[in-house]
């Protein structure tokens, strides 16, 4: 955990501007095994100070790579300097935000570092599970991903607070071939937020996982094409957490609001079906730790869950501070920088539609002809809603029953228009934390979704 160098620092800040000074640190890990060799083995770090000042609307930054009480001498007389160049030579003259509370919130998170030797053990460990069970695979790789953000944060007018967020994943991949040649590839993600010893203590309860992962390969291995046109579905919670993060929650982004998006005349209309309600959520669901949680953002604004869609009317947007104060709502704790020397924009936290009433067997059998889209490897949006998104793992439905697994393929439409399709929605909401968002910058972002049965257009062969 880094050091608190800066409590001292507020007294630097400049009177009638709204101040923050951030200090943070950047882990990562990685480890890769591909068929039992070892191809990567690396650890970095990156450390430094940023401030930003909000001078009658106008911001000047500063970041340096260098974790030291001058370096935050120099950032902050930086910053302010260029806040008050560039408002001699812009017309902007805002009334700054309103202060939503101060105070410190103390430490939240902890990192623990572990040998690098055990980190290779565990992925060993794994990696012979594979090799030693299914010898008929024609590949497998194992991966160990580490990254952490510990933040220490102070502001003018906001809270002061240390946050800290780790996690770390191992990926097992495997592939085989179909008896035509085509190579037909799946993974999983196993770990989330924490530390090593949080999530690898006991590698025994990922073996089901590891399993099933085989099982839906092999099922893959005898697959068909899905027949293309405008379908009912079930999607399944990871393609319904996509939805929710690239189709629907970078729409309403209230700086992507700002650009243009189709959120923007959508306010308080009906975007989905009733049955559709969607949350940003901070660091608590459903009475229990968010999968990535947050508890302050890089204004220095506590963070809470942003009700985006209820009942099917776009209710709310996410917001930095001077959004909120533009669209008169509450600001939640949404704008996050990925590393020092990059400012804070507005970002997702867990994003997630909520669950329904029926069982995904209900939502299954209720279908005589169509398709089961159970995993996403990639997908892309744009500001009208309009999606495309890759499907790696898939089943037939035929008479309320799954049949043969599908072959990669697509889904696309527009976002708020297949949401008014849904008519059913488990009641259960799986999640993924593993991805980045790629919004300018990275960022470490976790969605959620329950099954939900709707129309969709798939792409065939």
């Amino acid at each position: 955990m880094i050091q608190d160098l800066f409590s001292s620092k507020k007294s630097l800040f400049a009177d009638g501007v709204q101040t923050v000074l951030r200090a943070q640190e950047n882990r990562n890990r990685r480890v890769v095994l591909l068929k039992g060799n070892m191809v990567q083995n690396s650890r970095s770090a990156s450390r430094g100070i940023s401030a930003r000042v909000n001078n009658k609307g106008t911001l000047g930054f500063a970041s340096v790579a260098d974790y030291s009480a001058e370096a935050a001498d120099m950032v902050l007389k930086a910053a302010t300097e260029n806040a008050m160049f560039l408002s001699k030579h812009s017309n902007r003259n805002v009334q700054l935000p309103a202060s939503i509370g101060t105070g410190n919130l103390g430490v939240k998170g902890e990192i623990v570092d572990v040998e690098q030797k055990l980190i290779i053990e565990a992925c060993q460990t794994i990696d012979n599970y594979v090799a030693t069970k299914y010898p008929d695979l024609t590949s497998r790789t194992v991966v160990y991903t580490e990254d952490s953000q510990d933040k220490i944060i102070y502001t003018s007018d906001a809270h002061d607070g240390h946050m800290i967020i780790p996690r770390c994943y191992i990926y097992v991949m495997m592939s085989s071939e179909t008896k035509d040649g085509v190579p037909v590839e799946l993974f999983k993600a196993l770990g989330g937020y924490g530390s090593f010893y949080d999530n690898f203590g006991n590698l025994d309860k990922y073996y089901p996982d590891i399993d099933a992962l085989y099982k839906r390969v092999m099922d893959k291995k005898e697959g068909v094409y899905a027949e293309a046109g405008y379908k009912t579905v079930v999607l399944g919670g990871m393609m319904g957490g996509m939805l929710a993060h690239e189709a629907v929650g970078h729409t309403v982004e209230a700086d992507l609001v700002k650009a243009g998006s189709v959120a923007g005349p959508s306010l308080n209309k009906e975007v989905a079906s009733n049955l559709v309600n969607m949350v940003d959520f901070a660091n608590v669901y459903e009475g229990k730790q968010a999968p990535l949680p947050v508890y302050v953002d890089d204004e220095g604004t506590e963070a809470n869950d942003a009700v985006l869609i209820k009942d099917g009317i776009l209710t709310g947007y996410m917001n930095d501070r001077e959004t909120a104060e533009e669209y008169n709502m509450a600001p939640n704790g949404n704008a996050r920088g990925w590393g020092f020397a990059d400012e804070p924009i507005i970002r997702m936290r867990n994003t997630c539609i909520l669950p329904g009433k029926n069982t995904v067997d209900e939502l299954i059998a209720s279908v005589e002809d169509g398709y089961y889209l159970v995993e996403s490897g990639n997908g892309q949006a744009d500001l009208t809603g309009e999606f495309m998104f890759g499907v790696t793992c898939g089943y037939e439905i035929k008479n309320g029953k799954l049949g043969k697994a599908l072959l990669d393929t697509t889904v696309s439409g527009v976002a708020f228009d297949m949401l008014k399709t849904v008519d059913m929605i488990s009641n259960e909401v799986e999640w993924s934390s593993s991805g980045f968002c790629g919004k300018k910058q990275p960022m470490a972002v976790s969605m959620g979704g329950p099954h939900m049965r709707c129309k969709i257009m798939i792409g065939g062969r």
